[in-house]
């Protein structure tokens, strides 16, 4: 099994999906590990710093990458399992930003509201009990919350010669902001140019679903995952493999676009899994499948339709290429799940 590492320098992040040059050339099956810069590029460094001087910038949401990956042809799948997600600082920022939000004006839907007041929290990371501390700033209150690190952003080039800005999620993937996209799953990804072109960034150290206010804690990570092709069987949408659950994950606007593209990615998924016909598989997704929303802020809303593998009868994805990585990531001695 080849390992690759590889910690970009600044000249080195990408700011699409599509148009970058590749930082390395990987063979299927590859170990990569990485490390991530925060969305904020690393700007926001104290409660005394704002989005707006802080981030006059367009090179927000660096990703590490694009990879080519060796034999990937438009069309094929390619899976991502993400081994190890572990926060590379010892604090993470969340931010107020003016006209950004799910509960504030947006500039494309202005209102005569006046912007929120900036306001920044930095959020102490305990590695030892892998917690952060929320402070208040308008009253005396604090709480240690479980972190659950996870990745904003994974995708891959889109299709059509397309370029598109890494802060938006769509069929390739991108700024899905889903808390499911965790240590232990398996993100699957239709390759739509050769090599696929596949980033990942956006580091979160904890996010609620929904990422209501616009940014998660974010903060820089140490990521270790296994990149795999499987030939053929490109889902239109992301999908997403635990050993629980089985994920699709849909974006567009309004949010309810977004909940019909991963609910008919999984209606197909069903579908290829049990041989069932698209209603026998649209009555049985309604009577189980959850609706996590991923994020209400981004350029595109993104939604998740989720179902536990443990109300149905085994079935074997992508030839069960999840299992094999699961095994694959715990003879590397690093997982803790």
């Amino acid at each position: 099994m080849d390992h690759v590492t590889f910690v970009p320098t600044a000249d080195q992040f990408s700011f699409t999906f599509g148009g970058a040059e590749p930082v390395r050339r990987i063979r299927p099956g590859t170990v990569l590990t990485l490390w991530t810069e925060d969305a904020y590029g690393g700007r926001i460094t104290s409660a005394d710093d704002v989005a707006s001087t802080a981030l006059g910038t367009e090179d927000l949401n660096p990703q590490t990458g694009p990879f080519w990956i060796e034999g990937a042809e438009p069309g094929d799948t390619l899976a991502v399992h993400l081994v190890d997600l572990t926060p590379a600082r010892t604090w993470g920022a969340s931010t107020l930003i003016p006209f950004f939000g799910g509960l504030t004006s947006i500039p494309v839907n202005p209102t005569l509201q006046e912007p929120l007041p900036e306001r920044t929290w930095i959020y102490e990371y305990d590695s030892a009990a892998k917690t952060l501390a929320f402070d208040a700033k308008g009253s005396d209150f604090s709480v240690a919350l479980p972190s659950n690190p996870m990745l904003g952003t994974v995708g891959v080039a889109p299709a059509r010669r397309e370029v598109r800005t890494s802060l938006v999620p769509d069929a390739f993937g991108g700024n899905m902001d889903t808390p499911e996209m965790t240590t232990g799953a398996t993100c699957f990804l239709r390759v739509n140019v050769p090599g696929a072109l596949f980033s990942l960034g956006d580091g979160h150290y904890r996010q609620g679903e929904g990422e209501s206010c616009g940014t998660a804690v974010e903060g820089a990570m140490h990521v270790t995952a296994i990149v795999d092709l499987v030939k053929g069987g490109g889902p239109a949408w992301p999908r997403l493999e635990t050993d629980t659950h089985l994920m699709c994950v849909g974006s567009g606007r309004p949010l309810e676009e977004a909940w019909r593209a991963g609910q008919v990615e999984m209606i197909t998924w069903l579908g290829e899994l049990y041989g069932l016909d698209r209603l026998d598989a649209y009555q049985l997704l309604t009577q189980i499948s959850l609706a996590p929303i991923a994020n209400v802020v981004d350029t595109n809303y993104s939604s998740v339709t989720k179902i536990d593998k443990r109300l149905l009868p085994a079935a074997s994805a992508y030839g069960g290429i999840h299992t094999e990585l699961r095994s694959a990531a715990r003879s590397l001695g690093t997982v803790n799940y």
